[in-house]
């Protein structure tokens, strides 16, 4: 090729690259005609239909260090032959293979690690990170499963929890003898709208009860296979909102009882004032009559969730979570879910769950105000564990809530001067940095709005969180897991 036919060609293929107006500056290049015979351009161009054989280890997805692979450690020196009786599944037997609760079980500890609180994420997370896929080894996943693993084993949980932690206390690795308590509120599967007064209640049920009838009319009438299964799953749900909402007038009846009764209206005595007597010299005769006793509302989505006063400072429905850990090591020793805003009557029910897991009675409980209530810490004191809570404060400036008072017992005073020494200070700045760490790990893996409903499944959403804290406590701190 000639050099005024190179040129030629460079220039050409200049002019081919660059649009008119978007050569590059200080270059002029004249348009050439286009060579005969030219066809279109060669590219290579996106073919998304052709099948791709990719050979690749299962194993090789994840690095040799990878929290994954600590998970399926921790499961393997877990208990699981009571997961492996309950499958009928059997060899010789009718009926398909059933999934290993092992993989069941990794998952979640590894779906709470990673801050993934709903079944169908993660059975969709199975088919494309390797985290999930590994666990999994091949195996298929549907959400069904998954949500029955993580709310119908909540007694099994709550064994892994305390025989995970009593294998550590027979190594020496964990005391129990400092623990520290705090109380959480958590979110419940309900919104602030699903609270409903007695009487609304009772119309909403009469509805959903006449609309269950219609539908079971229907689906004996329907001959179609298809129409029926709709219509099952119709009936379905409009049996389990019958069942809620008869739970919540329930639950509405129990809360009736327990308020103390109203005071007769004819009843005109009052405090320092006869039948029909005037009122003392001083008295405010035009008095404001007090606000009447706002009516009980229940949630018609989950009955046993009560509004209660969030961190933010606003009222919602919730739950009040509990957590024991041990102090030096952040592992949490015991849970345990209310319905009770209120964490004043909480320490002595958590410290006889802790006492009956472990047959081991701490030597100090450290708590915040919330908990502080006389009674409980004498209760603690009676069982050999001294409570580390601050005494309640007063208004008075003058008054020492660290000084005996004439009607406190040896113990309540004994308490009140370990709380005003250097001691008993040192131990209660322990608190903020024990069980006040474990809460933020909590929230930060997901522990904002339980996606459950009642008591017994919260419990088990809280036990899986336990027991996924305590798996990334022990690596942190280089415990190895061992089968006890």
């Amino acid at each position: 090729m000639s050099d005024a036919s190179s040129a030629a060609g460079g220039e050409q293929g200049q002019s081919s690259l660059f649009g008119e107006g978007e050569l590059p500056t200080g270059q002029a290049v004249t348009a050439q005609p286009k060579a005969a015979g030219a066809g279109e351009p060669r590219l290579l161009r996106a073919q998304r239909d052709q099948v791709e054989l990719r050979p690749y280890e299962l194993d090789a997805l994840l690095a040799p260090e990878h929290p994954a692979r600590s998970v399926w450690a921790f499961v393997q020196a877990l208990d699981l032959a009571p997961l492996y009786a309950a499958i009928k599944s059997v060899r010789g037997g009718a009926g398909a293979p059933a999934t290993d609760p092992a993989i069941l079980v990794a998952l979640w500890l590894w779906a709470h690690i990673d801050g993934v609180g709903s079944a169908r994420e993660v059975a969709r997370l199975c088919e494309r990170d390797d985290a999930y896929r590994w666990i999994c080894g091949g195996v298929g996943m549907n959400h069904h499963s998954l949500s029955d693993m993580r709310t119908q084993h909540t007694a099994w949980l709550d064994a892994q929890l305390t025989r995970s932690m009593a294998a550590l206390m027979e190594r020496k690795l964990v005391t129990l003898n400092v623990v520290a308590h705090d109380g959480m509120r958590v979110r419940a599967a309900a919104k602030a709208a699903s609270m409903r007064r007695k009487e609304r209640l009772q119309r909403l049920h009469e509805l959903a009860q006449a609309q269950l009838q219609a539908l079971k009319a229907e689906l004996h009438e329907d001959a179609g296979a298809s129409s029926r299964r709709k219509q099952a799953a119709q009936e379905r749900a409009a049996r389990e909102r019958e069942q809620r909402l008869a739970q919540a007038l329930a639950t509405i009846d129990k809360i009736e009882r327990l308020r103390p009764p109203k005071k007769d209206k004819k009843d005109k005595k009052a405090k320092g004032r006869d039948h029909d007597g005037p009122p003392p010299p001083g008295a405010n005769a035009t008095a404001p009559a007090p606000k009447p006793e706002p009516e009980p509302r229940v949630s018609t989505t989950d009955p046993e969730a009560r509004v209660m006063k969030m961190a933010d400072g606003g009222f919602r429905p919730a739950f009040n979570a509990q957590f024991v850990v041990d102090a030096p090591t952040q592992l949490i020793a015991a849970v345990g879910v209310t319905n009770s805003g209120s964490d004043m009557g909480q320490m002595v029910p958590m410290h006889q769950q802790l006492v009956q897991r472990y047959g081991h009675v701490p030597e100090h409980w450290l708590a915040d105000g919330g908990f502080t209530k006389l009674q409980a810490t004498q209760a603690l004191h009676a069982q050999g564990t001294q409570a580390v809570v601050p005494p309640p404060s007063s208004r008075n400036p003058a008054i020492d809530p660290f000084a005996p008072k004439d009607s406190d017992s040896a113990a309540l005073a004994q308490w009140r001067g370990l709380m005003g020494s250097d001691d008993g200070k040192a131990l209660y700045r322990q608190r903020g940095a024990t069980v006040e760490c474990a809460n933020a790990q909590l929230r930060r893996r997901g522990l904002q709005q339980f996606n459950v409903r009642g008591l017994l499944k919260a419990q088990a959403v809280l036990l899986w969180h336990a027991l996924a804290h305590n798996l990334m406590r022990m690596r942190s701190l280089g415990i190895a897991f061992a089968a006890s």
